[in-house]
């Protein structure tokens, strides 16, 4: 065991390592496109009427019902079959797209929670409706989103590592050809498993100290 504890120290985690730009890069990049689609179609949800509304419902829970590893494939295809691009970006977008939806409903339950008098009054001074969105309800939305935010972002953090299985040469794809070559299966996945635990609770422990000095004095 101290020799695998050595190992897993010495050898594989540095290997794994090598994969770790490509992780946080899909990563960070699949939460801030699907944050902002995740924005948009919030507040389309919210003020876009009756039929923007009902289609955002059904849009999420279609999304939210099928396996996220059944719809990174079919996205991947649908995306490299109409686009020339590389497996990095179909995956990156493809991860963007899956965590759009569950940013809607984050955002959308933020936007709700914002007492809709604050809307009337805005509009009262003569804001327009998109003036009063963005400088009144938009800043509240996002800083009472904050914690439903940081789950999400460690969730796409671990589902990044779905990405491997379309070729991109991420800490998972580097975690195969290891064990394909040492036979090695347990410790290369405990390292794995290390690493990916190091980075969900660094992201999550600095968006919690963001959080506690963006909350909103007074409310609970």
């Amino acid at each position: 065991m101290e020799l695998t504890f050595q190992r897993v120290i010495t050898y594989l985690i540095p290997y794994l390592l090598g994969g770790i730009r490509i992780t946080l890069s899909v990563a960070f990049l699949a939460l801030l496109i699907g944050a902002v689609g995740g924005m948009f179609l919030a507040f389309l949800r919210v003020y876009g009427g009756s039929f923007l509304k009902v289609f955002m419902i059904a849009f999420g829970a279609v999304f939210r019902a099928i396996p996220q590893t059944i719809l990174l494939l079919l996205l991947y295809f649908v995306i490299a079959g109409s686009v020339n691009i590389s497996a990095y970006w179909a995956g990156t977008l493809s991860l963007a797209l899956i965590s759009c939806v569950y940013q809607q409903e984050i955002f959308r339950s933020a936007i709700e929670s914002i007492d809709y008098g604050q809307m009337m009054a805005a509009r009262a001074l003569g804001m327009s409706q998109v003036k009063a969105i963005f400088c009144i309800i938009m800043p509240q939305a996002l800083r009472r989103a904050l914690p439903s935010w940081t789950n999400e972002a460690a969730g796409v953090i671990k589902a990044s590592s779905l990405v491997y299985i379309i070729g991109v040469p991420e800490i998972m794809r580097l975690a195969q050809y290891e064990i394909a070559r040492s036979r090695e299966p347990f410790a290369v996945y405990f390292a794995v498993a290390l690493i990916y635990f190091i980075c969900t609770y660094a992201i999550c422990f600095a968006l919690r100290k963001v959080e506690k000095r963006l909350a909103i004095p007074d409310f609970s």
